[in-house]
């Protein structure tokens, strides 16, 4: 009896197993029933545009002027006349040595070409005398010849003691020490009472001229010859009207508010780094800048005419780190590109080949689809405000 009912109860499951079955593979027909809907992308057109291209190098300030003050006589400190890291102008008098060794030395000399100028009249009178009295043979020409000579030595000896009269008034003027330049003068390394020697290594204080300031910049010589060959090709031009400015960027990444303007390239290549230095002179009125902070210059190379940019989320990497993108072609259908980029301005790349004017490149919805795939596109709608409805990239645009 058990028996019995234990098969019963077997069968009943599996009926009902059965029955199950014959459900899920009804729905699962019912699923299958119709195409597959086509994926959406969202695309932008690609177009060229004039680009301003820049680059960012780094760099460190140094003073336009720059004067080490030395003394050019021996003496004694007796005054320092300025205050450490003051604004000081030209001529302006800095320290006083003691100038009563040098005065005595300037009265002497000056004494000494009095005297022998007293003593020329005298000599001169018998020197025309005997010439006179040389042609009656008055004189012999013995004594003619020595009072000639006479004279001539009176003559050289005033012009000695001009010489030394002017020398010693030389010493006397370096006893003041003045600016040479206008500028802010650092920290004095003497004292009153310091005994200073002529042309002495150590300088006793040094002057900078801060306005305008200039920043020195490296740039990569393989850097100028890419522009060289871009400049030749036509790819590049220069930018008459700005091309000399440039922005400088402080260390904590504030832009500078003047523009400095480009001065010169250096014409040699450091061997050690391959550069060239980019000398820049910047104003500097409230003096924000100080010799030896380091900078970022933004410096203008030129106008790309026909520059492609588009959106960084449309270009990948494939397993070899090649540049690409899909774009999508007249019939809707995904293509892969290879890309050359060259640099990267905020959120966009800087295509120089791979794409062409007119072209689809897709900009989401890149990981649903594959090349050769269907899809459906449509405008993208992250294009800021005065792009066109396919995210064209208006002009003009800097690129660093």
């Amino acid at each position: 009896m058990t028996k019995i009912i234990w098969q019963d109860v077997l069968g009943l499951a599996a009926l009902l197993v059965f029955f199950i079955g014959l459900c899920g593979c009804g729905r699962d027909s019912g699923q299958q029933e119709g195409p597959p809907p086509v994926p959406e992308v969202a695309i932008v057109t690609v177009q060229p545009q004039p680009v301003e291209l820049t680059t960012e190098l780094p760099g460190r300030t140094s003073a336009y002027l720059v004067a080490e003050i030395r003394p050019q006589v021996n003496g004694i400190i007796q005054k320092r006349l300025f205050q450490e890291g003051a604004e000081v102008k030209a001529g302006q008098l800095l320290y006083q040595i003691d100038p009563a060794p040098f005065q005595a030395a300037y009265d002497s000399a000056k004494a000494s070409l009095g005297k022998a100028q007293a003593n020329l009249p005298a000599v001169r009178i018998r020197t025309e005398r005997y010439k006179e009295l040389v042609a009656d043979r008055a004189v012999s020409r013995q004594d003619y010849d020595d009072a000639a000579a006479a004279l001539e030595q009176s003559q050289a000896e005033i012009k000695y003691w001009q010489a030394a009269v002017a020398a010693a008034r030389i010493n006397l003027g370096y006893t003041r020490v003045t600016a040479p330049i206008s500028g802010r003068i650092g920290k004095s390394s003497v004292t009153d009472g310091a005994l200073v020697t002529a042309y002495q290594p150590t300088a006793l204080a040094t002057i900078q001229q801060l306005d305008p300031i200039y920043v020195d910049v490296t740039q990569a010589s393989a850097e100028l010859l890419r522009l060289q060959r871009q400049m030749a090709a036509g790819q590049v031009s220069l930018n008459d009207k700005n091309g000399r400015q440039v922005r400088i960027l402080l260390e904590d990444g504030t832009e500078y508010p003047l523009a400095g303007l480009l001065q010169f390239r250096d014409i040699t290549v450091d061997p050690t780094t391959g550069s060239v230095t980019v000398r820049i002179v910047v104003p500097n009125p409230q003096h924000l800048l100080l010799p030896g902070m380091f900078v970022r210059a933004v410096v203008q190379e030129g106008i790309a005419l026909q520059a492609i940019l588009v959106p960084q989320q449309g270009v990948s990497r494939n397993p070899k780190g090649e540049a690409v993108a899909l774009v999508v072609d007249d019939a809707g259908v995904v293509q892969q590109r290879l890309l050359t980029l060259g640099r990267a301005m905020g959120a966009s790349w800087l295509v120089t080949a791979g794409l062409k004017p007119g072209e689809r490149l897709i900009v989401e919805g890149m990981l649903n689809v594959r090349p050769g795939a269907v899809v459906r596109a449509v405008p993208w709608e992250g294009a800021k405000p005065g792009q066109s409805s396919v995210g064209a990239i208006p002009a003009p645009a800097r690129v660093n």
